[in-house]
Parts: structure tokens; sequence; C-alpha cells
């Protein structure tokens, strides 16, 4: 069998992603339509994800949320969406990459799909923000950056030189941390189902 150098299986996978994307930009937008609700799972410890302390304690690999009844303010973009969510009678607020989510099911119509995440090298994880923190500028810390120094040209007989002139050091954009949610015991009407729970048996 010849080797698959396009990668249809990553492609499937990519495909499969925007479709979840686009089904929750709608719900955002429009809200859900008939019978429709979703479980999602994700995983807790992805770079990107904010969740709340207590829920990554309790489930420190993976999580499932259902967005059905309760659930507001609902955020999509092209990296991932934010929604918030009520856990033993507290407002949460969690942001999910699409790159954490290992599975999407619709129950009131037995569509699922299923996603293999692979954990990001340090170097692109950093990147991983769906929705962007709130940021402050801070000045520079590091080592003194070396300034550039505009000399103009020799002037015309006659002419005023203006002196060089020194350009100000950069500013560095340091994201601004949210901090975690106060420890809080779930109440027996928390559900967290698993999904398989829901599939037809055949």
């Amino acid at each position: 069998m010849s080797t698959d150098h396009i990668r249809y299986d990553l492609l499937t996978q990519d495909a499969l992603r925007g479709m979840v994307r686009r089904v929750l930009s709608d719900a955002a937008r429009v809200g859900l339509p008939g019978e429709h609700h979703f479980f999602i799972s994700f995983k807790t410890q992805y770079p990107g994800v904010n969740i709340p302390s207590r829920l990554a304690e309790k489930f420190p690999e993976e999580i499932t949320i259902v967005l059905q009844h309760q659930f507001w303010d609902l955020n999509v973009s092209d990296y991932g969406f934010e929604v918030g969510l009520s856990f033993g009678n507290a407002p949460e607020r969690l942001v999910v990459p699409f790159a954490a989510v290992t599975a999407f099911f619709d129950p009131s119509v037995d569509f699922g799909v299923k996603f293999e995440v692979d954990e990001p090298e340090d170097a692109v994880a950093a990147e991983i923000s769906p929705i962007p923190p709130a940021v402050r500028a801070v000045p520079q810390a590091a080592e003194e950056p070396a300034v550039k120094k505009v000399t103009p040209s020799k002037p015309a007989r006659g002419k005023k030189v203006e002196p060089a002139v020194e350009e100000p050091a950069p500013v560095v954009v340091e994201a601004e941390a949210q901090s975690a949610a106060e420890e809080d015991k779930p109440a027996e009407s928390e559900k967290i189902v698993s999904l398989d729970h829901f599939r037809k048996k055949k």
C-alpha cells in the first residue's frame, strides 16, 4: 500500500473541526434549533484551555460539557470558543480551543464525531489562544535594546544640520492572566455525562 503523503486523515479532521465551528457559530448567532443540543468533550490540560481550577482538579485529563438549556454568552472564533456555564449553581466562564476538542455529539439526531488530539510543542502552544485575553503594556525588562540612529544625509551648503534622532525603545505586550475560580463543591445536579451513554445500542 502506498504512503499517504497528502494526509487525508488530517484533512478530514480539520474539515470536521470546521463543521463544529460552523455549528457553534450558528448557535451563538440564532440559538439552538429544535431539539438540538451538544455534548462537547475536550482536554482540560491542553494549552489555551481556561477553566475553573476546581474543575481542572476534578477532571485532570478530559471533561464533557453540555450546551442545552443553561449556557450563555457563547462566543466563537477561528481558534476556539468561549461559553458561560453553571457548575454547582456557580456561573463560570470556559475558554476552549478547537484543537483541544476530542468529541462532539448531538444526541437529538444521534450524530457524533471523535478527534485525535496531539500535544503541541511548547513553542507552538503559547500561540494557541482562541480568544485573546485583556492585555497591558509594560516596559521591556530584558537587556537594553539597541537604539537605531537616523543620520541625515549631507546637507547642501548653508543649510542647518539636524542632530541624530534616537528612536524610543519598543514595548512588550504581556497577557494578563485570569484569576482562578474559588473552590466550590459541585451540586448533585451537576451533570458530566459520558458520550457512550447517549449512543444508540446496535
